[in-house]
């Protein structure tokens, strides 16, 4: 009996039936991710945990470095589904790379900065936060280390599965302050640098959406409000590639390079002009050859961009690889060294192992978790093209150098984060004037309705108010957590 011999009541049903099986099918494979990348992210603690024991043999120090380099690689997880995305996500936001693209462009470059650039030397645990002679014995500092580590990882591991891009660095700095008070009281905390961390929950993001949102104003000002956009994107296209250029040059022998070498910010900055000057030129006949044929609109102008965007998210991913993963698995690296020297009040090396599995590990914990930040970070806060993610990407930069020429500790999260909501609000502001100024062209003309107001913002307030909650909890709430956790190490040691 063929299809057409059917009542058609009963093809109906067939076709309802069918739909419904292919919608289970995509549920079942949906419902799968989940579970494969959390048994990967498993599998890859595993083998941190199996490394540690094969590098230690049969030491009496063997367990205790086994069990933190297991907290070692769920930290690194945790930067990779965290931490990275807001290099790439202005860059996917903006359409600039693909999803796919972001992730393996991320992995090459962070891994690359992780173990090239990475890990020249952690003078002081987590920057100095605690002093380390403090703790009285290796065996305490061993603990109050193993806490931090875990609870920051918890923290970040939180932080993403809510939708909140924090800052890893600080996470360990609240995990390391609060074991350090758990096992020696306030006295042991340089309060005098937590103040000046606390300063850089206001100063980074301030300081990179004010110079995101100066740069956007130019480009509007000087490109995309000109009657012919496209002469103006040829002259002034170059220079602002040129100054990224020199910017990220400085940015990396300040930031990216120091194993590798030592270079003064004068002597960086010396650099960064070279390599913008060489840029400028070389670009002023690749954007003359770029630009024929398109038309006088802003449209046009997004291709210009691309390229630019790209390397810089690039460029920015080598340079977190070189300094963040470093700071994030610096208190793996001082249970290796006190475990295995018992010596925990001097500076110490980060080994080869454990930054293999800090690279390793941010790299499957992007391919894993990553997507959701990055898409949060690139589409949901506020819309961007080709030219508000170079504004973002150009300042987080240019505000690295300035604050390492002022002596500021600053998160490359929150400047990242700052330079989006730095451009959303400065699109507000500007959409708001060029408004009123319409306005008042048009006698007797009347202004918006509240409810029109609030239809027109044009960053979400609801995760603007999420992210920033994150930011100022990060410390106290590692803090917390990394004391209650030494408290119950200490108690399941004294008890065994």
């Amino acid at each position: 009996m063929s299809r057409n011999d059917l009542d058609p009541s009963h093809l109906e049903t067939l076709d309802r039936d069918l739909g419904r099986v292919s919608k289970l099918n995509e549920a079942a494979s949906f419902s799968k991710r989940p579970v494969i990348g959390l048994g990967v992210a498993l599998a890859f603690v595993g083998f941190a945990a199996l490394l540690a024991a094969l590098i230690f043999g049969g030491a009496s120090n063997t367990l205790v470095v086994v069990i933190a380099a297991a907290f070692g690689a769920y930290m690194a997880l945790n930067i990779g589904a965290n931490d990275v995305a807001n290099n790439m996500g202005p860059a996917v936001g903006a359409n600039a790379l693909s999803m796919g693209g972001a992730i393996a462009i991320a992995v090459v470059f962070e891994s690359a900065g992780a173990l090239i650039a990475g890990g020249d030397v952690v003078s002081t645990v987590a920057k100095g936060i605690i002093a380390p002679e403090s703790m009285g014995s290796s065996a305490s500092f061993i603990t109050a280390m193993m806490a931090a580590l875990l609870a920051s990882a918890l923290w970040v591991n939180l932080a993403t599965w809510i939708g909140a891009p924090v800052s890893t660095t600080h996470s360990v700095v609240g995990g390391v302050m609060g074991a350090g008070i758990a096992a020696a009281g306030f006295a042991a905390v340089s309060w005098g640098q937590m103040g000046a961390i606390a300063a850089s929950w206001v100063i980074s993001p301030l300081l990179g959406g004010l110079i995101a949102a100066g740069f956007l104003w130019f480009i509007k000002s000087n490109i995309i409000y000109t009657t012919d956009k496209i002469a103006s994107a040829r002259r002034w296209v170059p220079v602002l590639v040129g100054i990224m250029g020199g910017a990220f040059a400085t940015y990396l022998a300040v930031k990216g390079l120091k194993k590798i070498i030592k270079i003064e910010l004068g002597d960086a900055l010396l650099i960064g002009l070279a390599a913008g000057l060489a840029i400028w030129l070389v670009m002023i006949p690749v954007i003359r050859r770029q630009s024929e044929g398109l038309e006088n609109r802003n449209r046009s102008l997004k291709v210009l961009f691309g390229i630019p965007l790209v390397v810089s998210a690039a460029l920015l991913s080598f340079a977190h690889g070189a300094n963040d993963v470093a700071n994030a698995v610096g208190p793996l690296a001082a249970i290796v060294q006190a475990s295995t020297t018992g010596d925990f009040t001097h500076a110490f090396g980060i080994p080869l192992w454990v930054m293999v599995i800090g690279a390793l590990g941010i790299s499957f914990g992007l391919f894993l978790f990553g997507p959701k930040l990055i898409r949060m970070v690139g589409n949901q806060i506020t819309k961007l093209n080709p030219m508000r993610a170079y504004c973002v990407a150009l300042s987080a930069a240019i505000t690295v150098i300035v604050a390492s020429w002022l002596g500021l500790p600053v998160s490359s999260t929150h400047i990242a984060v700052g330079g989006v909501f730095g451009v959303g609000f400065f699109r507000e502001w500007d959409a708001e004037r060029r408004m009123r100024r319409a306005r008042a062209a048009i006698p007797g003309a009347n202004g918006l309705s509240p409810e029109e107001r609030r239809r027109r913002k044009l960053v979400r307030r609801s995760h603007f108010l999420t992210i920033i909650a994150a930011w100022v909890i990060t410390v106290p709430a590692a803090a917390l957590l990394s004391a209650g956790i030494f408290v119950i190490i200490r108690g399941v040691l004294e008890v065994s």
